[in-house]
């Protein structure tokens, strides 16, 4: 990883915004609802496991609302799936771009992620509302760790994106085999069901799944009132080894994209 590729990618920041907020509009565009989408999405299903959860299968949550319990951690989690599925589409769908004009093509992963970005925020804004509905204390001192859990996220969907952008030039077939391990990692992941759950014997094997501890983590500051566990730090490292890794990664193959596409 050169300091000349990433100057590259920051003298063109204004392009990516750019670029990110075309994405939003067009994602949008004649659409009734518009930005809420990205409310109804998790909040839908958030209501389906809340019926199953609350009334058919019991989980202890420890005393918080399974709605609430579940959507603080459906949020970041549609976040991370979203935004890798449209890194992973980022190079083929702007195949033209690509093969006719020069750019760093990292640009291109990095505005998708921007992009989803602005959903997450508008999903998360229904946490403050079903806390205030819940009457959900705040831990303000927890709430300081949430640009941490967001960069950690934000470091292992950029690189997972990166990979995924990378081969879907190669190997079209990528995109449906990211949705699926997708929609596995949702269950590996305690977003519908509480870590204690889990045996505690596993529990050190469970949260090498980087996004458990960034779950995990969410969970805590925002509804447990209490700091962020080792765990948060295991899956830091995890995301930054996969960042790394993703970006040389993207690197060594970036010059064959134009003659691919």
């Amino acid at each position: 990883m050169t300091t000349l590729d990433w100057r590259e990618l920051a003298s063109t920041r204004e392009l990516v915004l750019t670029w990110a907020a075309r994405s939003v509009r067009v994602r949008y565009q004649q659409s009734m609802l518009g930005g809420l989408w990205a409310v109804i999405q998790p909040a839908a299903t958030v209501a389906i496991f809340s019926i199953i959860f609350t009334y058919f299968v019991p989980v202890d949550t420890g005393g918080i609302p399974y709605v609430l319990f579940s959507y603080v951690a459906m949020v970041p989690w549609t976040f991370f799936s979203a935004s890798i599925t449209d890194m992973t589409d980022s190079l083929v769908s702007n195949m033209n771009l690509v093969s006719k004009i020069y750019f760093p093509r990292t640009m291109l992963p990095v505005a998708a992620l921007l992009a989803r970005m602005v959903d997450f925020g508008i999903a998360a804004c229904l946490i403050v509302l079903l806390m205030l509905f819940y009457r959900w204390p705040v831990n303000v001192v927890g709430l300081l760790f949430i640009p941490a859990i967001l960069a950690v996220q934000l470091a292992l969907a950029l690189g997972l994106g990166f990979i995924g952008a990378a081969l879907n030039v190669f190997y079209r077939d990528v995109r449906h085999v990211i949705t699926l391990a997708l929609q596995l990692w949702f269950y590996a992941t305690p977003i519908i069901y509480p870590v204690s759950t889990v045996p505690e014997r596993l529990r050190p094997y469970y949260f090498l799944n980087p996004m458990a501890g960034v779950i995990e983590a969410f969970r805590d500051v925002i509804l447990y009132q209490r700091l962020p566990g080792m765990y948060l730090a295991i899956s830091g490292a995890v995301a930054l080894v996969v960042l790394v890794a993703g970006y040389l990664f993207f690197k060594r193959v970036e010059f064959q994209f134009a003659d691919v596409v």
